[in-house]
């Protein structure tokens, strides 16, 4: 997915990076906090860290739910960035809903910028929808239709962190969308 226009913000409000973990191994597999990062996962992720760090979206803060497959999907992709930022674990990110996500964000926040949050779907995605109402349509209407495993939003907001609650009004601006490529496999 193309990413849009270029990383750097001049606005003076909060930038945004939603990261969705990477594929995991299904869900019969292990209880769900502890599901790890399938063969597929271990591969997006790093490709979001490189995709992140050769876009300029570095983080200054990253907030992860303490769920396994995030803290894999975090852990495979800070090698990549130039300057790997603290991590905060925090409890009440794992399968959250966007009100909760945004709480975490303007408690978490303040005084970082950008801020990158690695998450689950429903939560992370109905957050990325609800805060996105400018930027390219093409990227608008393919965050409407699903944020895939190892997605990136990049969502720039007015305001501060304080501020922030996940009925903004779609006030935020979808900067770039970028998710890894996946070839289907050839029919038998």
């Amino acid at each position: 997915m193309s990413s849009g226009p270029p990383p750097r913000s001049t606005h003076s409000g909060c930038r945004l990076l939603l990261v969705r973990h990477a594929k995991a191994v299904p869900k019969h597999v292990a209880e769900d906090f502890e599901r790890s990062l399938s063969d597929r996962g271990r591969a997006d992720a790093p490709e979001t860290g490189r995709w992140l760090a050769e876009s300029g979206f570095e983080p200054h803060l990253v907030l992860c739910s303490p769920a396994r497959r995030t803290r894999e999907t975090w852990e495979l992709i800070a090698p990549a960035l130039p300057d790997v930022p603290p991590a905060v674990y925090d409890d009440r990110l794992y399968n959250a809903a966007p009100d909760a996500l945004a709480a975490v964000l303007a408690e978490q926040g303040t005084g970082m910028n950008p801020v990158m949050l690695v998450g689950h779907n429903t939560g992370i995605h109905e957050l990325a929808t609800s805060l996105c109402g400018a930027g390219p349509p093409e990227l608008l209407e393919r965050l409407r239709e699903e944020l895939p495993t190892s997605g990136v939003v990049v969502v720039d907001l007015p305001g501060r962190w304080e501020d922030l609650t996940s009925d903004d009004g779609r006030d935020g601006h979808l900067t770039a969308f970028w998710a890894p490529a996946h070839r289907e496999p050839p029919d038998k």
